[in-house]
């Protein structure tokens, strides 16, 4: 009874060991490749439960999600004004055809990316020897990056891999090269400020000027009008008192009489000399009442 029991508990372990050694998983992140005897004989690229031949057969998987290549370093290109900048960049890819990627670089991760980043660095090279610095900064940015992902896609494929991403992190000019942009830009800025400078002040003398001149036109024309209204004041007085006069000749004498006293005698420091029988003190001397 016992010798049975082991051959049944025998019998169950080499079940489940064959099973092991016969069965493999291949999930979601992955594909795998089915060697035997060192050849290709099959390749699963949907996640699931597979069988093989115990022993005979092995399983390499090989990581399919999004892969990063970073430089650890800045690289040093020359742009077409022979200038140094110093790029930061990095890399999205992933394997798309297993096959080809164990055949081109042996299924290893750092070939590929060695591979990756000699491309990318020749390209680079090329594309920043064809624009000045302002264009691989600010101006024709994106389209490196977007020509350089289409480059690197070309030689990818022949590796099994996709170039998903290319970015520059960072384009920067060395210590030396920045402080030698950063005084032309000081003198190119300060060239412009003088020549605002300048056009302001022609301005302002344009403007002062046409002011002035408007000033003048105005106190001109306010000098004009001043004149017409106090000679039609002057021209109607003059009617008043002529009309006055006609009506009552003695009274008109006696108003501008006193007219005569108020300014000749209204301030203290005013000397005349006049004879005391002169017609100016008539009606000091004898006042009469006015006819009416």
């Amino acid at each position: 009874m016992r010798t049975k029991l082991g051959g049944v508990l025998v019998a169950l372990i080499a079940a489940a060991v064959l099973a092991a050694l016969s069965m493999f998983v291949v999930d979601q992140r992955q594909h795998a490749i089915v060697f035997r005897l060192g050849e290709i004989v099959d390749i699963k690229t949907s996640p699931g439960l597979y069988l093989k031949l115990p022993i005979v057969d092995n399983v390499r998987y090989f990581d399919t999600r999004i892969l990063t290549l970073d430089t650890a370093e800045p690289e040093r290109f020359i742009t077409s004004e022979k200038k140094n900048v110093l790029v930061d960049l990095f890399v999205k890819w992933r394997i798309v055809d297993v096959r080809q990627y164990y055949i081109s670089v042996g299924g290893d991760e750092m070939r590929a990316q060695t591979r990756l980043s000699q491309t990318i660095n020749s390209s680079l090279r090329d594309e920043f020897g064809n624009r000045t610095v302002h264009d691989v900064v600010s101006g024709e940015r994106d389209q490196i990056m977007e020509f350089m992902r289409d480059r690197a896609n070309e030689d990818a494929s022949k590796i099994g891999v996709q170039v998903i991403d290319v970015r520059l992190k960072r384009v920067d000019l060395p210590q030396e090269v920045s402080e030698s942009v950063y005084r032309r830009m000081e003198a190119e800025r300060k060239r412009v400020a003088n020549e605002l400078r300048s056009t302001g002040a022609a301005e302002s003398e344009k403007i002062r000027a046409d002011a002035d001149r408007q000033r003048e036109v105005i106190i001109a024309d306010a000098y004009s009008e001043a004149q017409r209204i106090k000679g039609e004041g002057d021209a109607k007085a003059a009617a008043i008192y002529a009309r006055a006069y006609e009506q009552n000749p003695e009274f008109y004498a006696f108003y501008r009489s006193l007219e005569a006293y108020r300014v000749g005698l209204g301030s203290r420091s005013d000397v005349l000399v006049l004879d005391p029988n002169s017609e100016f003190f008539k009606y000091l001397k004898s006042p009469a009442r006015p006819a009416k």
